[in-house]
């Protein structure tokens, strides 16, 4: 079921499906976390898990930190892509590159019944703080997506 929640004046695009979560890392998704990236990504993580709640009358079996940690590896895959993709004009690599980004572009967070690499996110959850640290900042600035 799509959704488009309106965060802080920008439109986030979502697929709500049980057991399965899609963000869509677009320039207004961008933008929404130029600002405070740690607490706007907890504010959609907490409206998703809501309206999951509400739509599935149960909860959305990915911690806080696991979906947070996965939703910044895809926006900053999708990024570090475009970014290196923008400046290396070689051009077998900038189309592996743009398999990646398309990739990244699509952040499906699902339920370790539903997603094979959550583990992954489980476990890198306990480092998001250090991973905080690393983000890039205002990345929409860069004009990388339209």
């Amino acid at each position: 079921m799509d959704k488009v929640y309106k965060l802080k004046n920008f439109d986030i695009k979502v697929c709500l499906d049980e057991g399965l979560i899609r963000v869509y890392s677009n320039i207004a998704f961008w933008r929404y976390l130029d600002d405070e990236v740690a607490l706007r990504t907890l504010e959609l993580v907490k409206v998703i898990k809501t309206d999951y709640q509400k739509e599935f009358n149960k909860s959305l079996k990915i911690s806080d930190n696991s979906f947070m940690v996965e939703i910044w590896a895809h926006v900053y895959s999708d990024y570090f892509g475009l970014l290196i993709k923008r400046n290396l004009k070689i051009k077998w690599i900038q189309n592996l590159i743009q398999k990646g980004i398309e990739r990244a572009e699509i952040i499906d967070c699902g339920e370790k019944k539903f997603d094979t690499n959550r583990w992954v996110w489980d476990v890198l959850a306990h480092f998001k703080p250090i991973i905080l640290l690393f983000l890039p900042k205002n990345i929409s600035n860069k004009n990388l997506k339209n």
